[in-house]
């Protein structure tokens, strides 16, 4: 026999303690509960003070019960994700009362009879009435200011990416930061200058469409050019190396690569001008009626048609103001979901 110890493996002890996965929930519902009492407890008597109220014990005690449990190191940590998780409920709550609102008041006339009828021969302050005018208006203008933005804002893209160098790219780098900035009150004075006042061309939505390209073409810019800069330039080289010409390495293998970012900022662009008041104030100058030729006369528009009826401060002119926002916010979610879709049919297959 022989006397020999007998080793034993001990379990290693170098993994701390950890907070149970249901916690932060745990935590969460104490905090709303914490934050509604504190709320009551001070008189304050706004939902929103006693959500920053909540959000704020919800921090704190994610950070307290982490410490405890798993040290300060990993509590930092967990606040670093409470913080997160804070902003994101902070800008959604907002929007999603946005919605429910426009949704909650515009459903009261949003029928068929809103959407294919016009203002024509209905007062601002009757009941009766739609957007039809107006739909066709938006469509046409932001349609016409798509044609003109997009070549001009992807052209230019691919300038600075693939042949940009120098003086002069710098320069339309600059210009471009700069009209990123621009009010769109500037676009509508310069379009009303120079095509209404110099050349004597009249109100019309081709007008609008002009100075809404204007406040479109950075945006596609910039979005497209950082979609580009993403393509690894390994593509490149290897189409280069085939004896492709640059030009069609772009068309053929650039641009489908980068076909789904460069949709979505295309989507942003138009998102930004489909709301915009002031050129179409200025440059479209409304109408009632209808008119499905842009290059001539007065035109009606969405948002101008909204901002219009609320002026106006009756109660069917409010209805129809929250159905046309509603309307509005219809009318770019399709064009987003058609875009995406679009884009996702055109994306390069990808294998395993």
């Amino acid at each position: 026999m022989s006397n020999a110890p007998v080793l034993r493996k001990h379990a290693s002890t170098l993994r701390g303690g950890r907070l149970p996965k249901w916690s932060p929930w745990a935590i969460a519902a104490g905090s709303v509960a914490a934050g509604i009492g504190i709320s009551l407890a001070a008189g304050l008597d706004s939902k929103v003070q006693w959500g920053l109220i909540a959000a704020i014990v919800f921090v704190l005690g994610t950070y307290v019960f982490a410490a405890r449990v798993e040290g300060r190191r990993q509590a930092k940590d967990r606040v670093a994700t409470s913080l997160v998780w804070v902003c994101f409920i902070v800008a959604v709550v907002p929007l999603v009362s946005l919605i429910w609102e426009t949704v909650k008041r515009g459903v009261k006339v949003f029928d068929t009879y809103f959407l294919s009828h016009s203002m024509g021969v209905v007062a601002d302050a009757e009941t009766g009435g739609g957007i039809y005018h107006a739909l066709i208006g938006t469509l046409e203008q932001v349609g016409i200011a798509s044609l003109i933005a997009v070549p001009i804002g992807v052209l230019t893209a691919i300038y600075l990416v693939e042949y940009g160098r120098g003086k002069l790219a710098k320069a339309v780098t600059f210009f471009v930061d700069v009209m990123t900035g621009i009010p769109s009150i500037v676009a509508g004075l310069f379009i009303l200058s120079f095509w209404i006042l110099i050349l004597d061309m009249g109100y019309s939505g081709f007008a609008g469409a002009m100075a809404l390209s204007i406040l479109m073409m950075p945006v596609v810019v910039r979005s497209t050019e950082e979609m580009l800069k993403l393509v690894p330039n390994e593509l490149r080289e290897a189409s280069l190396a085939l004896g492709i010409p640059k030009w069609r390495t772009i068309l053929k293998v650039v641009l489908p690569t980068s076909i789904g970012g460069i949709t979505t900022g295309v989507m942003l662009a138009v998102a930004r001008i489909t709301g915009e008041t002031a050129p179409v104030l200025l440059l479209v100058w409304g109408t009632g009626f209808i008119n499905n030729n842009p290059f001539d006369g007065p035109q009606a528009s969405l948002p101008l048609y909204i901002y219009r009826q609320y002026s106006a401060g009756t109660p069917a002119s409010v209805d129809r103001a929250w159905a046309a926002a509603l309307a509005l916010i219809l009318f770019v979610m399709i064009l987003n979901m058609g875009a995406r879709a679009i884009a996702r049919w055109k994306a390069p297959k990808t294998g395993r």
